[in-house]
C-alpha cells in the first residue's frame, strides 16, 4: 500500500474508532497514565476557533462553506465542495453571481412540499434544479403558520408556551434519529457528497438551521472534526441569523398578528438542549456516531473511506 493509502487509512480507521467510542482519537489511544497529559494536549488542540465561511447573499442569510475546519486525524475540511444554506427562494438579482461562482452541481432541499409552497422554490443559476429530499418537521411549519395567521395570542401561548415551544424542537430533533425515511434523506446527501464524481453540493431547509444543521454536525463529526468545533458551527445559526429574525418578530408585532412575538424565539434559534436531544437518542438507538453512520445510515467502510478521501486534506 502507498504512503498515501496508509495515511488514509489511518485517518479513517482513527474516525471510525473515535465515533465508535465517542472520544477523540488522542483520547482513545492513551493509557491511563497518560491520560492528564492527552486531555490536556486534547484541550490545547481545540483552543484555535476556525473561522467561519459566510457566503453573503442578500436573499439568504445563513450561507456557508463547510470546508476549513481542522480534523482530530490531523488534516482539514477541504474548502469549496460542500456548502449549508437557508432557503434559496428570495434570492435577488445581485445574489446570481456569487452563488453561480460557488460552481454547485447539486443543491439538495430538505424542506417538505408546504415550505417550498408558501416561501417559493430555490432560485437557482441556469440549468441547476433542486433535489427534493423532505426530512419531516413534525408539523412544525403548518402549527407555525396556523398559529400566526390565527392572530389569537391565547391560542398562541397555549401552543408555543410554557415550554411548548421548546419540547417541540427536541421531539422534532429526535425524528433525524429515530425515522428511517428521515435517515435515509440525509444518508443519501452523504452518499453524494462522499462520490468523487459529485462537484460541489449545497444542502437546505427553510432556515438552514435544524435539518441542515444535524446534516452538518452529522458530517462533521464522520469526517473526525472535533464535537466543539461541529457543536460551534451549529449553535452560529443563531449569530447569522439574529437580525433577520428579530426583525420578523418585529414585524409580527407591528401588523398585530402577534402579541407576543417572542413566543417564536425558541423556533427560530438553535441551543444545545435540541443538539443533545437527538445525540441522545443516537446513543440509545445505535450506541454512538458510528452506529448511527453505519446502521443508521447504512454506511459502509469504503463509503467512509471515499468520504475522507474527498473531503479532507
Amino acid at each position: 500500500m502507498s504512503r498515501a493509502g496508509i495515511r488514509l487509512a489511518t485517518a479513517v480507521f482513527a474516525s471510525a474508532l473515535a465515533l465508535a467510542l465517542g472520544t477523540p482519537p488522542v483520547a482513545a489511544y492513551a493509557s491511563p497514565a497518560h491520560s492528564a497529559a492527552a486531555s490536556t494536549a486534547a484541550r490545547a488542540h481545540q483552543v484555535p476557533a476556525e473561522t467561519i465561511r459566510q457566503i453573503p447573499l442578500q436573499g439568504a442569510v445563513n450561507v456557508r462553506d463547510l470546508g476549513g475546519y481542522r480534523t482530530w486525524t490531523g488534516g482539514r475540511v477541504r474548502q469549496g465542495l460542500v456548502y449549508r444554506s437557508d432557503a434559496l427562494g428570495k434570492l435577488t438579482a445581485a445574489d446570481a453571481a456569487p452563488l453561480a461562482g460557488l460552481g454547485l452541481t447539486k443543491v439538495v432541499d430538505f424542506r417538505i412540499p408546504m415550505e417550498v409552497q408558501y416561501d417559493g422554490a430555490d432560485k437557482l443559476p441556469a440549468g441547476l434544479s433542486s433535489t427534493a429530499r423532505p426530512v419531516s418537521d413534525l408539523g412544525l411549519y403548518g402549527t407555525l403558520v396556523g398559529a400566526i395567521a390565527s392572530g389569537d395570542p391565547v391560542k398562541q401561548e397555549q401552543m408555543l408556551g410554557g415550554g411548548r415551544a421548546e419540547a417541540y424542537m427536541r421531539d422534532i430533533y429526535r425524528t433525524f434519529v429515530t425515522s428511517p425515511e428521515n435517515r435515509a434523506q440525509f444518508a443519501a446527501t452523504v452518499r453524494e457528497i462522499a462520490d468523487g464524481r459529485q462537484g460541489p453540493l449545497l444542502f437546505h431547509c427553510t432556515s438552514g438551521k435544524d435539518r441542515t444543521g444535524w446534516m452538518s454536525y452529522v458530517l462533521l463529526r464522520a469526517l473526525a472534526v472535533p464535537e466543539d468545533t461541529a457543536a460551534r458551527d451549529y449553535l452560529a445559526s443563531n449569530t447569522f441569523r439574529g437580525p433577520y429574525d428579530a426583525q420578523v418578530r418585529a414585524g409580527l408585532k407591528q401588523s398585530g398578528r402577534m402579541q407576543n412575538p417572542d413566543l417564536l424565539i425558541p423556533l427560530q434559534e438553535v441551543r444545545p438542549d435540541y443538539l443533545a436531544a437527538a445525540t441522545a437518542q443516537l446513543e440509545a438507538d445505535f450506541g454512538g456516531f458510528y452506529g448511527y453512520l453505519t446502521e443508521g445510515f447504512g454506511l459502509d467502510v469504503k463509503t467512509l473511506a471515499k468520504l475522507q478521501a474527498k473531503m479532507v486534506r
